[in-house]
């Protein structure tokens, strides 16, 4: 894993530039099209840069709405997530509050299909969860029962930690780096 976490990182900083890794608790973002162009595509390695594209302001997401997924028993798993990472699944009513994310710094990576980074080659896709204080959320899922690895590496931008949910699908629980702590 620490192997293909560094690679990882100088493939993405390669791909956007030494900006991608400035500080210790900065990750970088790529802004992407929302769809395939008409015409030519880009140039291998071209990246719309600040959200300006030929000139013209491009409209951007402003972050997830949601994630949805397909599960073998869909309230076991909502269940699971809820008791053990604080992660509410959709309000039955309107006038229930939905799961309220903090904000900060999201990793968007499509990998590539043959990609081992997820443990298990039938997994197509990962959720990564920040976290304040990873070894307070190893701790509790530990003593749940939860088998959790933590990647003894810190990293410029945090620590990170992995675990599955009941149906086996990868988590990766990531420590962002604070401004004034050491890498």
């Amino acid at each position: 894993m620490l192997f293909l976490r560094r690679q990882l990182l100088r493939t993405l900083s390669f791909a956007f530039g030494s900006s991608f890794i400035l500080g210790r608790n900065q990750l970088g973002i790529a802004a992407q099209t929302p769809t395939q162009p008409k015409v030519s595509p880009s140039p291998a390695g071209a990246v719309v840069r600040d959200g300006i594209a030929g000139g013209t302001e491009m409209e951007k997401v402003t972050g997830i709405g949601g994630f949805f997924f397909r599960a073998k028993d869909p309230k076991a798993l909502g269940l699971w997530y809820q008791q053990h990472l604080g992660v509410s699944v959709i309000p039955t009513s309107y006038g229930e509050s939905p799961w309220q994310q903090e904000a900060g710094p999201t990793a968007f990576a499509p990998f590539k299909e043959t990609s081992d980074y997820f443990g298990d080659t039938q997994k197509v896709w990962m959720l990564n969860f920040r976290v304040r204080d990873l070894d307070k959320m190893t701790a509790q899922l530990q003593a749940a029962g939860i088998e959790v690895k933590i990647d003894p590496q810190s990293y410029p931008n945090g620590r990170f930690a992995r675990l599955h949910d009941p149906e086996g699908n990868p988590i990766e629980l990531w420590q962002p780096a604070k401004p004034d702590s050491p890498h």
